[in-house]
């Protein structure tokens, strides 16, 4: 992983975020001069922004929304900039303590980044919108954890700082057609999912694709140790309820696995280097049978995978990575908060919702009868399977700040072997526990 000296890394930040605020500034100040905080009818430019590609469910329903919104608000246009998952995940601290914040925005979940902002007195109080609104009512009280925050930015109680409007899981895609040339059937235990590994490797195939630069493989390690968990770990890691041992059966199992993994060729050594979106175009090429992955990437692969028959399956185990989606937010320096939560609004109707349904995601308010896509369905029921058994188990980046790339960084070195696993343990530990401290936990 190429690091940067201190200055360099400074002034590419900064370069970052002017490149945000170039193309990212709002002009929707109210005609009344309103540019501070609740925003004004009159106002005639919605600044959004989001990280879904355009063919993505999510991105196909928020474009539905962006119409409905400006036909409900004669003379408001909508201001949309989409950006790049790692660009807001790096910069959206410093963007939006200055005058180039969006009205609205997409942003992740969880302790280390909406948790975060929300502490810092960046982003909105929803809570008086989510009861006067009706969101509350729509969203069960397992997927508003994430919209909740408290006073050290812990989610799961407190305020509302942000509004979910769909469901997400990692699961596993896989090549029919690649599976049935092996003679592999899809597997429904942990052992046979290893053992289909070894099939395909044992064939000269590498069995996963895999992007080691970006999230993927960090949350290919959190599936492995879920597999030796049980909820008062996973709270006690997500939510500080208890104490994690960063060198107890749990991830000293995922580490060793992972490495284990790369030297039986189930992984791919220069994965390491890869991103999401390399593994993903890998994938939907027909290169690898198997994808792990969320499904974020479902509607995607309805739309672009052609030469192959392909489906998806629950990792088999009782818990995987999933939650509510990512969240709307409104920034504390928004300029048009009420067409901001109008939006919200459009974007948890019974019309949009059930495109995001058909399309390929996890709605959260739609009607159940109107998704008619079979492969949608079984994505829709095995999202509610898992959540029923109490399987969600969130994602590992989120319990504290800059936690993302220090995941990426220590499963980069598992992969390309550059550091044994306890001493990646032990890499990983330090970061959160130096955060416990901070919050005074």
């Amino acid at each position: 992983m190429v690091k940067l000296g201190r200055s360099a890394a400074v002034a590419a930040l900064a370069a970052a975020v002017l490149a945000l605020g170039a193309c990212g500034g709002s002009d929707g100040k109210s005609e009344g001069g309103g540019a501070s905080g609740g925003g004004s009818a009159e106002a005639k430019t919605l600044t959004l922004w989001h990280y879904e590609t355009g063919n993505s469910a999510m991105g196909t329903a928020w474009a539905e929304a962006m119409k409905e919104f400006e036909a409900s608000h004669p003379g408001v246009k909508v201001k949309f900039e989409e950006k790049g998952f790692e660009q807001i995940q790096k910069t959206a601290g410093m963007v939006l303590n200055s005058d180039e914040a969006p009205d609205i925005m997409e942003y992740n979940k969880g302790n280390a980044t909406a948790g975060l902002l929300s502490k810092q007195g960046l982003l909105t109080d929803l809570t008086e919108e989510a009861t006067k609104r009706g969101w509350d009512k729509l969203l069960s009280p397992s997927l508003q954890t994430t919209a909740k925050y408290d006073e050290r930015g812990i989610m799961g109680s407190g305020k509302w700082f942000g509004v979910p409007n769909y469901g997400e899981y990692v699961m596993v895609y896989y090549n029919k057609d690649m599976f049935e040339k092996a003679g592999v059937k899809v597997p429904t235990t942990f052992d046979e999912f290893t053992a289909a590994l070894d099939t395909f490797a044992k064939k000269g195939t590498t069995p996963i694709a895999m992007a080691g630069a970006e999230y993927p493989a960090q949350q290919l390690f959190y599936l492995l140790a879920l597999n030796k968990a049980n909820r008062a770990w996973i709270d006690s890691f997500e939510l500080y309820k208890g104490k994690v041992d960063f060198h107890g059966p749990e991830f000293t199992y995922a580490a060793q696995t992972i490495s284990d993994w790369v030297k039986k060729g189930y992984i791919a050594k220069n994965s390491a280097g890869m991103k999401a979106e390399d593994m993903g175009v890998a994938f939907i090429g027909g290169k690898f049978p198997i994808m792990v992955s969320g499904s974020w990437w479902f509607g995607r692969m309805q739309e672009e995978i052609k030469g192959f028959k392909w489906g998806s399956f629950l990792w088999p185990g009782q818990f995987a990575p999933g939650s509510s989606g990512n969240i709307w937010v409104v920034p504390e320096k928004s300029k048009n908060k009420d067409l901001a939560y109008d939006f919200i609004d459009i974007t948890m109707k019974k019309e949009v919702q059930n495109l995001l349904g058909n399309s390929g995601g996890i709605p959260v308010a739609a009607d159940p009868a109107a998704i008619t896509d079979e492969q949608n369905k079984e994505l829709i029921e095995n999202f509610n399977k898992l959540s029923t058994q109490d399987g969600l188990a969130f994602y590992p980046d989120w319990p504290a700040p800059g936690y993302y790339d220090v995941l990426v960084s220590g499963v980069q070195e598992l992969i390309n072997g550059d550091k044994k696993p306890e001493e990646v343990l032990d890499e990983i530990a330090q970061p959160y526990n130096d955060n416990l401290a901070d919050i005074g936990n």
